[in-house]
């Protein structure tokens, strides 16, 4: 693990979980009819972000980039849902290691105001939710990552952090 005065001449990078590093629909599809019946607002469902699978190359990106930049997963935990907040925690444990020294241990920061976060790059898939669209207020950028992104996958990230850091 790297000391705080190596981190210090790194640039912040940010990452979000749900539809970024994490594969949101693939946890909708492990849910019984009956709950997605009972929760139209999916992201309520109790357990839905312990049942998600990481999104195309999201693991190894982060493996990747960490010599690079310090490292936070900066993710939204639905108010309404107590057990996303644990399971994102178990998520980033299962996925990234729990132990100290792994790439992630003690880097998941959850806030509904993400522009309160001070950094570098902040990779996002909704850049006007959660305060994304003010993190460039003091400096950083956001990525808009996805589908309808400026980068739509892991490797068209990575390649631009690289000529970034």
């Amino acid at each position: 693990m790297s000391t705080s005065s190596e981190n210090a001449a790194k640039k912040i990078l940010y990452i979000d979980m749900d539809n970024t590093l994490v594969d949101f629909p693939s946890g909708i599809d492990r849910v019984s009819p009956a709950l997605l019946e009972q929760y139209p607002d999916r992201d309520d469902i109790p357990g839905i972000f312990a049942l998600m699978d990481p999104l195309p190359g999201a693991i190894d990106a982060v493996h990747e980039q960490a010599p690079l930049f310090d490292i936070y997963v900066l993710s939204t935990a639905p108010w309404a849902n107590p057990t996303a907040w644990h399971d994102k925690l178990e998520w980033i444990k299962t996925h990234f290691g729990a132990e100290k020294g792994s790439v992630l241990y003690k880097r998941l920061i959850l806030s509904h105001h993400k522009h309160l976060n001070r950094g570098d790059f902040l990779v996002d898939d909704r850049p006007e939710h959660n305060g994304v669209d003010k993190f460039p207020e003091h400096g950083g950028e956001v990525i808009h990552f996805g589908e309808h992104g400026t980068h739509t996958t892991w490797p068209e990230v990575v390649a631009y952090l690289k000529e970034s850091a």
